[in-house]
């Protein structure tokens, strides 16, 4: 009996000892192999960690001019449990701030240590609350993204939210190497969020993102911004587009949209006014495509430019369909062809040439795939398959209907003419440099592919010359002491209810480079829906011609020839001496006989019967009001012509 007492006494005591052991050598784990750990938790436990907005990196034109930049300002948070007097600093605080009292008394009785009240405010706002020295009221640096030239390149450049992640433009392009990386704000407070100590929030961590530097010139940006803003007001059109870009090297040196924003306040704008025109919309080019076919037809041996095309005085059948020019031309050479623009010889032009071949010259000029420039958004446009081109089709592409294109591929193009054959691959950011200095990413001048020889675009260069000489289609866009090469293009739009082409509707545009012998600047201008007198030549090359004379001055550009001294003449006296171009809509909807349309009798028809007489005779008629039409415009059996209002007025019964 004593044996087995002794026997269960050293169990006990084996059993003390192991537990003995065990909590030791629990206690060398916890306080000596897994000390730094514990202090990271103990230090996580007594520590407020708020993320802080990143600093972004600066934008610069090619000049070093700043475009976006990241400024320090305050935000403001409270600590509702330091706060004696809640309804009354909740009212404090939303009259300065211009909040909602209710939102803000929320806050303050929210069971919380810690919640933004608003961040980035304004200086102003920052001063009135911190004259007010509350309790539990705190400020603490951030970064907010300002634009310091508003306007001036919004659509390249984009904007940024509050996070602040980049939305649009290149903001949100280069948004990862742009945005750097956020701080924490860290606040010492106790289990029951009381401070610790003295209580002060430090602010740790953060690097500042990378720097773009752009081809953009600030001053050409400016110019083009200006002159395309007076043009759709005088012109009244829809909306339009620049492209500026150095032939040599394919850089963007502006690229401006109408109508535009200010990138400071973007909600206050509507998201079609944030939209880059120049890569985002398509359209039909009309006559400006004629420039790449003559190119295309010159290489590959068709046509020489000394041939003769007949150009059957004004009126040609394709396909069951009749093409007609603006005024009746017989026998033409290449360069008068395009010179008057006509759409006869493009056409013919196309058929020598064969739609396979065609086809494979627009896809080496860039059209029906995107660029690749570095922007977001872009579109490739539409151009089919030639094996769903019809006669009609090869015709209607000649002469620049049927495909759509962006102004972005235009201009692209057109500097291949400019620079020798040359397509180059065009880009807007020239470095991205790190917050050290370092460049990680560099872009320079890249040739895609030679679209035709440097002897066919010496060609077609003096051809273009004479479509800006007396009795072209481009005399508007001459620009004095400076030899200009360029084409008009004046297209129908589809109206999207009849799904014909509009009889009111076009698009307006002009392509060009100057000097013509030297070029140093390609410029594109499109005006979408110009009313009144809608012809490229007399809306769209007017501009052209602003923005080359006063972007050669300011790129120092000799003239060619003596200048008479003084100012340029302003786009309203440009406007006042127009003359009728020869220039002329691709598909004008005339009948297959040539005469124009006429105007249905439309009096006492309900608004579902004139839709069906839109379908019926194809025409796009506006319809104001509702019941029965009671007027119309023009009077029943009146001809239709290009350019003029069709429309007619409902009235409920009486």
């Amino acid at each position: 009996m004593e044996k087995w007492v002794r026997v269960r006494i050293r169990l006990v005591g084996l059993c003390f000892l192991a537990a003995f052991g065990f909590i030791a050598a629990r206690a060398f784990h916890l306080q000596v192999l897994g000390q730094q750990d514990w202090e990271r938790r103990a230090e996580r436990q007594h520590q407020k960690v708020i993320p802080l907005i990143p600093q972004r990196g600066t934008i610069f034109d090619r000049n070093g001019e700043a475009l976006a930049v990241s400024l320090e300002v305050d935000s403001i948070y409270v600590e509702p449990q330091k706060i004696d007097d809640p309804a009354r600093t909740a009212k404090m605080l939303a009259d300065a701030l211009g909040l909602k009292v209710r939102s803000v008394r929320a806050k303050l009785h929210a069971e919380k240590g810690f919640l933004w009240l608003k961040r980035q405010v304004t200086p102003r706002e920052s001063e009135l609350v911190r004259a007010m020295d509350l309790a539990g009221v705190g400020f603490t640096k951030e970064h907010r993204r300002f634009y310091p030239n508003s306007e001036l390149g919004a659509q390249v450049i984009g904007f940024t939210g509050l996070d602040p992640e980049g939305l649009e433009g290149l903001e949100l392009k280069y948004d990862s190497q742009v945005l750097g990386q956020g701080g924490f704000l860290v606040m010492e407070r106790d289990a029951l969020g009381r401070g610790i100590g003295g209580g002060e929030e430090t602010v740790q961590g953060g690097e500042r993102g990378s720097d773009l530097h752009l081809t953009l010139d600030k001053n050409l940006q400016f110019i083009a911004e200006k002159e395309l803003a007076a043009g759709v007001k005088s012109c009244r059109a829809r909306s339009g587009t620049v492209v500026v870009l150095d032939p040599t090297s394919g850089e963007v040196l502006a690229m401006a949209s109408q109508p535009d924003y200010n990138p400071n306040a973007f909600s206050r704008y509507r998201p079609a006014q944030w939209r880059d025109r120049a890569i985002c919309d398509t359209y039909e080019p009309g006559s400006t495509m004629k420039m790449f076919l003559l190119a295309a037809a010159l290489d590959k041996g068709v046509v020489k430019p000394s041939s003769v095309i007949d150009c059957e005085n004004g009126a040609y059948r394709v396909g069951g369909k009749t093409i007609h020019d603006h005024h009746p031309y017989g026998r033409l050479k290449l360069p008068e062809i395009l010179k008057v623009s006509s759409n006869i010889g493009a056409a013919k032009i196309g058929a020598a040439l064969d739609r396979e071949n065609f086809y494979r010259y627009l896809r080496d000029f860039g059209f029906g795939e995107t660029s690749g420039i570095d922007l977001p958004g872009e579109q490739p446009g539409l151009l089919r398959k030639p094996s769903q081109w019809f006669d009609i089709d090869l015709a209607a592409i000649s002469f620049g209907q049927g495909l759509t294109v962006t102004p972005l591929q235009v201009a692209t193009a057109a500097a291949a003419i400019a620079n020798g054959g040359y397509l180059m691959q065009p880009y807007v950011v020239d470095q991205v440099v790190n917050a050290y200095g370092d460049v990680v990413e560099s872009h320079h001048p890249t040739v895609r592919q030679q679209v035709v020889s440097t002897a066919v675009a010496k060609e077609i260069k003096d051809m273009l010359e004479l479509v800006t000489e007396e009795g072209g289609t481009g005399t508007l866009a001459s620009v004095p002491g400076y030899r200009v090469a360029g084409k008009t293009g004046t297209a129908q739009k589809v109206d999207p209810v009849t799904g014909t082409y509009s009889s009111d509707k076009t698009e307006a545009s002009f392509v060009g480079f100057v000097p013509a012998d030297d070029p140093k600047l390609v410029i594109l201008v499109v005006l979408d829906e110009p009313e009144g007198r809608t012809f490229g030549g007399l809306v769209a090359a007017p501009i052209f011609s602003r923005i080359a004379s006063q972007g050669l001055r300011y790129l120092k550009v000799p003239p060619r020839e003596p200048v008479n001294p003084g100012p340029l003449p302003s786009l309203d006296e440009m406007l006042a001496h127009q003359a009728e171009p020869a220039d002329v809509p691709a598909a004008q909807p005339e009948a297959m006989n040539g005469a124009l349309p006429v105007m249905p009798n439309c009096l006492g028809m309900s608004y579902r019967q004139v839709l069906q007489t839109m379908e019926n005779v194809k025409l796009n008629i506006r319809l104001n009001g509702s019941g029965r039409v009671i007027d119309q415009h023009p009077r029943p059996g009146e001809p239709i012509r290009f350019g003029s209002e069709v429309w007619v007025r409902l009235a409920p019964p009486a």
